[in-house]
């Protein structure tokens, strides 16, 4: 009787130390060169798909009075690899391809005849500062649907005009709040700012929100996830 009992209390006070000694092994592991990129990739993967989970389409980001805008001046301007790629605005157009039953190239013309949705929300940029916008566009779920998307394909991916590359989930980009972005402050995009068109969505971080669209496609199968996120950063990145 006395040893069964000394068994089990030696069972669970073995349970409680290995419990207390798991973050220290943790923190072990990292301290081994070879097994930090692949604990680093483990734990971002799981960051992604926790986030994921946790995303409700019909929940808003955070909305904000005129009042509460930064000056349009005072908005930054983060560059990938030139200023300004040079887009010709007369021969410009989206094309789009993959999984839709109406592929083909896009006019700005087509793209503003869709209801426009103007939001002030907040801008947030990985190197650790943010701003309050005012942003004007047509819902990218509007556009979808125009171009006959299967809205049961699992990305959208973009490319652009300085060669930065990147992908959304489907369920961010029919999110009621992101944007096929071609105004700023009431005003036509600039140059600076990815005109004439860029994706604009305040669930997420800002390298995802892409400049200078030029091709978009919907598709099950990513070959890559997008500029930053090949580097090793968050494919998800919700805020």
């Amino acid at each position: 009787m006395d040893s069964r009992i000394n068994s089990r209390r030696f069972k669970s006070i073995s349970r409680r130390e290995l419990l207390k000694l798991t973050p220290v092994v943790a923190l072990g592991a990292f301290a081994i060169p070879k097994l930090q990129e692949p604990l680093l990739k483990a734990g971002l993967g799981f960051s992604d798909w926790f986030s994921a989970k946790l995303f409700r389409s019909g929940h808003l980001a955070t909305t904000f009075a005129d009042s509460e805008l930064t000056p349009a001046e005072k908005f930054p301007i983060n560059g990938y690899d030139v200023a300004d790629p040079q887009v010709d605005f007369d021969r410009w157009s989206l094309t789009v391809a993959g999984a839709v039953q109406r592929p083909g190239d896009y006019t700005l013309a087509q793209i503003q005849a869709l209801p426009k949705i103007t939001q002030n929300t907040r801008h947030v940029c990985v190197e650790g500062w943010d701003v309050i916008g005012r942003f004007g566009g047509a819902r990218l779920s509007d556009f979808l649907k125009t171009i006959g998307a299967d809205l049961t394909a699992r990305f959208i991916t973009v490319e652009c005009a300085d060669d930065y590359y990147e992908s959304l989930d489907m369920a961010t980009a029919l999110h009621p709040q992101t944007l096929l972005c071609y105004e700023m402050y009431d005003a036509p995009l600039t140059r600076e700012h990815g005109a004439p068109l860029r994706l604009q969505i305040p669930t997420k971080v800002g390298y995802k929100q892409a400049k200078y669209l030029t091709d978009l496609k919907v598709t099950n199968v990513l070959d890559r996830v997008g500029y930053w996120e090949d580097q090793g950063y968050s494919e998800f990145y919700g805020l």
